[in-house]
């Protein structure tokens, strides 16, 4: 699914075969989660092949890095044209892009000098396709941010959305929706989450999130399209009277969800402005003259 013989990634400042590159037994990143990475889309436009909102994902991962005590010499500008040297190298248009950065041989506790930075792609759809997601409101709760940088995109803080993923999927559900250490809904495992309720939108403040990429494109089309955008902490109770939801991210895009628990949203998906967010979203990434593909 992610390579083959002829895969080309970058790693260090080189473009080589993916099925030869090794990784070291002593990483403080195998052994402790002390890494960072980002997850990012290209997309076929009206303009060529784009890495959408690049800047903003290098920029973040700066950030998460410099959170981290991991020192990153590359630029987010270098980083990005590695990135589009990948695709260009694997003949990708349409795909996702997994910048990676690992940590050398260290067990002790305390940052390492070396370190590596790879950047893969391959083709990946929606992560949930075209279907309307069940959501089960999981029995895990988003780490406490006074713990670690909820806000940096950590490799180790994914085991938390893996085990509320794993629990969601064991009881027939699509995907699970996490609430803060409050009690407060927080996001899902790998994307923002945003309820409808009469015509606005609401979604939970950043603090206990990451600031997602795709969640201030949501904002930025809200705008655009005239609809309100409300931050606020709000409980489960809330959304068992609200009128539709939906997940973003960049492997998600705009997911629409069918049902929580039990409660399924009122207002059809085609009648509702968050599906206009995903019509808006769809637009935006591929260029304004594949438009008249979503009206």
């Amino acid at each position: 699914m992610y390579f083959n013989k002829s895969t080309i990634v970058f790693l260090d400042g080189e473009f080589v075969k993916a099925n030869s590159v090794k990784t070291g037994l002593y990483s403080q990143t195998m052994h402790y989660g002390n890494g960072v990475f980002e997850g990012i889309r290209s997309y076929n436009t009206s303009d060529g092949v784009k890495i959408f909102k690049a800047k903003e994902h290098f920029d973040r991962l700066q950030y998460s890095a410099s959170k981290m005590h991991i020192k990153l010499d590359l630029s987010s500008e270098e980083m990005e044209h590695a990135a589009y040297k990948v695709l260009e190298k694997n003949n990708l248009t349409d795909a996702y892009i997994r910048p990676l950065v690992y940590l050398g041989e260290n067990m002790s506790l305390t940052p390492t000098d070396v370190v590596h930075v790879a950047i893969v792609a391959w083709k990946w759809g929606n992560l949930f396709g075209d279907e309307m997601l069940n959501v089960m409101i999981s029995s895990y709760q988003r780490p406490n941010p006074k713990s670690c940088h909820m806000e940096a995109k950590v490799v180790g803080h994914y085991t938390n959305s893996i085990l509320a993923t794993t629990e969601a999927k064991q009881n027939g559900f699509h995907e699970a929706l996490l609430t803060d250490m409050n009690g407060f809904i927080a996001e899902g495992p790998g994307a923002n989450f945003f309820l409808e309720k009469d015509g606005k939108f609401i979604t939970c403040p950043l603090g206990n999130i990451l600031a997602g990429i795709t969640r201030a494109t949501v904002f930025e089309l809200a705008k655009d399209l005239g609809f309100e955008v409300e931050e606020r902490f709000f409980t489960p109770e809330e959304i068992f009277t609200a009128d539709a939801a939906f997940f973003c991210g960049t492997a998600a895009e705009i997911a629409g969800i069918k049902r929580i628990n039990d409660y399924t949203f009122p207002l059809s998906w085609e009648d509702s402005n968050s599906q206009l967010i995903q019509r808006a979203y769809k637009r935006r990434v591929l260029g304004s003259s594949q438009e008249e593909l979503y009206i």
